[in-house]
């Protein structure tokens, strides 16, 4: 006799394993990205660190001894580019909520202080992921040059 499974029961397995599927997606990108950064970093000689979230920055001048949280309203002057030299976005004198920009912005522009600049190489997992944004094709590695200009808490 045949035994035949529900389609409920498929469908849960199904939903339980997209989870895991999805992560090893993202691992699978969060390591090519982190090649792409390590080889990025050794072919323009930078000296900086890493993050524990892959992100690396270098900071080129610290600033003032007081920086900014994820609440501040933050003004800065930037160049976003692709790891390929591809600007994508440039701005002198912007203003916004650090809490309403990229993860790897939250995480980088707070390292420093007023005054301060910073080079950040995000990876896509802490910037768009897998989609795209504008001329930002999905899955890409951003750079951007920062300089902190002022904040409010």
């Amino acid at each position: 006799m045949k035994k035949v499974i529900p389609l409920s029961v498929l469908l849960l397995v199904a939903f339980l394993a997209l989870p895991s599927c999805s992560k090893n997606a993202s691992d699978k990108q969060a390591t090519i990205d982190h090649q792409k950064i390590v080889d990025y970093v050794t072919t323009n000689n930078l000296q900086g660190q890493y993050t524990s979230d892959g992100m690396f920055y270098e900071i080129l001048n610290s600033g003032s001894s007081h920086h900014p949280t994820i609440s501040s309203t933050v003004t800065v002057n930037y160049k976003g580019y692709l790891l390929d030299g591809t600007i994508f976005d440039q701005a002198t004198g912007s203003t916004f909520g650090l809490s309403q920009v990229i993860k790897g912005w939250q995480e980088g522009v707070p390292l420093i202080g007023t005054g301060g600049q910073i080079l950040l190489i995000i990876p896509s997992g802490l910037a768009y992921g897998g989609s795209q944004s504008g001329s930002i094709p999905g899955n890409s590695v951003l750079a951007f040059n920062i300089t902190l200009v002022g904040y409010t808490n």
